[in-house]
C-alpha cells in the first residue's frame, strides 16, 4: 500500500460527504399564485434528475467510481488508476457545473463546494502524478 496514495483519498471522501447533504442539488418549482419556490435535495436524490438536473446525480456516481480508483491505486501502486481517476475528475467538474445552464438560482452553496473540491482533486492528483514521473 502506498502511503502517499492515501492523502488522495482525503478530498474524494469529503466531497461524497457535502453530496450526501440534501442542500447540494437545486429544484426550483412554480407556484400556482406565481411565486416560485426552491428546494434543495442530496446529489443522491433521484427527484432533480427526474426534472432534468442532471448533473448533480451524475456527479454523485463520478465520484464513487474516482474514490474506487482511488481505493485501487491505494491498494496496488500502479500509476494508471490514479491517472484514470484524474482524467474522470476532469469530467466530473464539468458536470458538477451543469446546474448553471438552467441559471445561478439552480446552483447552491454547496453545489460550489463541491464543484471547488472536484477541482482541488484534479489540481493534487496532477501535481502528484507529474511529481511521481520525477522520482
Amino acid at each position: 500500500m502506498k502511503k502517499k496514495a492515501l492523502q488522495y483519498l482525503i478530498l474524494p471522501v469529503i466531497t461524497l460527504a457535502l453530496e450526501l447533504l440534501p442542500y447540494g442539488a437545486v429544484c426550483n418549482f412554480m407556484n400556482p399564485e406565481g411565486d416560485p419556490w426552491r428546494e434543495t435535495f442530496s446529489y443522491f436524490s433521484l427527484t432533480p434528475f427526474g426534472y432534468a438536473n442532471f448533473g448533480p446525480f451524475l456527479t454523485a456516481v463520478i465520484t464513487c467510481v474516482v474514490l474506487g480508483l482511488l481505493v485501487i491505486y491505494a491498494l496496488t501502486g500502479k500509476r494508471g488508476w490514479a491517472l484514470s481517476a484524474r482524467n474522470i475528475l476532469a469530467m466530473a467538474v464539468v458536470v458538477s457545473m451543469g446546474p448553471l445552464m438552467f441559471g445561478i438560482s439552480y446552483f447552491s452553496l454547496v453545489g460550489g463546494l463541491i464543484t471547488a473540491a472536484l477541482v482541488a482533486e484534479v489540481i493534487v492528483l496532477h501535481r502528484g502524478l507529474r511529481s511521481d514521473e520525477v522520482d
